[in-house]
């Protein structure tokens, strides 16, 4: 996976997550009206993502992956796909925030499109991620105002950073992507063929 570290990001994370305390000790499984979903939500088989927006193996799976399990099982309502932020450094964090500023209808293709364009936003210099993820957003018709709205969202930060604690108590995740099928943690990027044989599995049980 790739990394930059920032001092500076993990200080703030730190601090926030000394300060911040989850109002209900509710499990991480609990899909909340905060989450990001695709599929039907009667689906028997429920996979949440936990994903670093400037992670290449993220973007390995949102590129390579992601559409070959949607078309096979998310839009024939075997699987409903969760997707939580769990940034690892100040680009994903940025990311991350900007896409709880999209609208639900476009949110996946927006998402999607940041990964592909991974190499074009995410850099070691805060600034140069925030002028060029600015650039991106703006093609799809954000203005600046919203943008820097967005950005200063304290709320929305807050709600991720919370995530990310709720996400490191339960399953103690260490990489990403890694996921939650079924309650079952899987660590590190899959394969379309890996998720065939796990998910038929679970069908066939």
């Amino acid at each position: 996976m790739k990394k930059f570290t920032y001092l500076f990001f993990w200080i703030i994370l730190n601090v926030f997550v000394s300060k911040l305390v989850l109002a209900n000790e509710t499990s991480a499984l609990e899909i909340t009206e905060d989450d990001f979903i695709i599929g039907d939500e009667n689906a028997p088989i429920t996979i949440i993502e936990y994903a670093s927006m400037s992670c290449s193996h993220c973007a390995n799976f949102h590129t390579n992956t992601l559409p070959d399990l949607k078309k096979e099982y998310i839009d024939t309502g075997k699987v409903r796909m969760v997707f939580r932020d769990y940034p690892f450094n100040y680009p994903a964090l940025l990311g991350s925030m900007m896409m709880r500023c999209i609208p639900g209808d476009v949110r996946y293709d927006y998402m999607n499109a940041l990964y592909k364009l991974q190499n074009t936003w995410v850099d070691r210099d805060p600034k140069v991620s925030k002028k060029e993820l600015y650039k991106i957003m703006q093609s799809g018709g954000m203005t600046k105002d919203e943008f820097d709205s967005c950005y200063s969202n304290l709320d929305n930060e807050n709600l991720i950073l919370e995530g990310v604690m709720a996400a490191q108590k339960e399953f103690n995740i260490k990489s990403t992507p890694s996921f939650v099928v079924n309650g079952n943690i899987l660590e590190g990027n899959k394969n379309i063929k890996e998720f065939r044989q796990i998910i038929d599995k679970i069908l066939s049980e």
